[in-house]
């Protein structure tokens, strides 16, 4: 019994693909038509795929067309090609704007730009009009399904963003432009006033501007330990308990004592 169910699902495999290979090489569009719908349909969706890509442009302005289109778009979303699925989707909403699948369509394109954002650390472009495409997105279907998923993928990518530009802040710190990472940090702290990393930033300041300090000339100590100074009052006011607070206590209490020795 087992061998036989073994040569059954051979046999019911190599007709499938003789049944895709046909249809592949076929000039009929009926035949390729009906096949991608019944992969898509099956989740087979590479052949689905390639069959599609076939069929598209065949239907173009005519009643199928809307439904062709739409599905194509899945399955390159489907298969991770997604820069050419978000290019379908795009290109799906601006030929069928009145298309009961619009919604979805702009839902996916969004969600693929999502897929392409790289990591934190490389440019941020993708990523930058992912979030552009979302909150377009939220903007025009805020009763959406999708809402939750979408507000989710926003915020996700939005901390992406807020990630490298602590990042470089913080960089600047560690090469010692205390200058460049001081000016970063309060424009990081500018751009993102709700930001997760707002503690992380504004210790980041205290640290950068007392180590800028330390190693100004004399006639620039005064100034720069009072700024310090300053810094470390806005961490310990926006979080007393803070997690840097033993560090930030250290630097306040040397801030003191050559604010002392600058007074003599």
């Amino acid at each position: 019994m087992r061998k036989f169910l073994y040569i059954l699902l051979v046999t019911i495999t190599l007709a499938s693909c003789s049944e895709y290979q046909k249809a592949l090489k076929s000039e009929d569009i009926k035949v390729k038509y009906e096949l991608a719908e019944r992969l898509y349909k099956e989740g087979k969706y590479k052949k689905s795929s390639r069959l599609f890509e076939q069929v598209v442009p065949r239907y173009r302005g005519k009643p199928q067309g809307e439904r062709v289109t739409y599905m194509y778009g899945r399955t390159l979303f489907e298969i991770e090609r997604y820069f050419v699925s978000a290019y379908q989707f795009e290109r799906f909403a601006k030929s069928y704007p009145k298309s009961d699948s619009v919604q979805r369509a702009y839902f996916y394109e969004a969600k693929s730009y999502y897929m392409e954002s790289p990591r934190y650390s490389i440019d941020q472009t993708e990523t930058k009009k992912a979030i552009n495409k979302l909150q377009a997105f939220i903007n025009n279907y805020p009763d959406s399904e999708d809402m939750p998923e979408a507000n989710k993928m926003v915020s996700e990518l939005t901390t992406k963003i807020e990630k490298k530009a602590y990042e470089i802040a913080k960089q600047y710190n560690t090469i010692a432009d205390y200058k460049a990472s001081i000016k970063a940090t309060e424009n990081f702290l500018s751009d993102f006033p709700g930001t997760s990393f707002r503690e992380d930033a504004m210790f980041l300041k205290l640290d950068s501007t007392y180590k800028l300090a330390i190693k100004s000339f004399v006639s620039l100590m005064g100034e720069r330990f009072e700024e310090a100074s300053s810094a470390y009052r806005t961490l310990i006011k926006f979080y007393p308990e803070s997690k840097y607070k033993e560090e930030a206590d250290e630097i306040m209490a040397s801030i003191t004592q050559e604010l002392e020795k600058l007074s003599k």
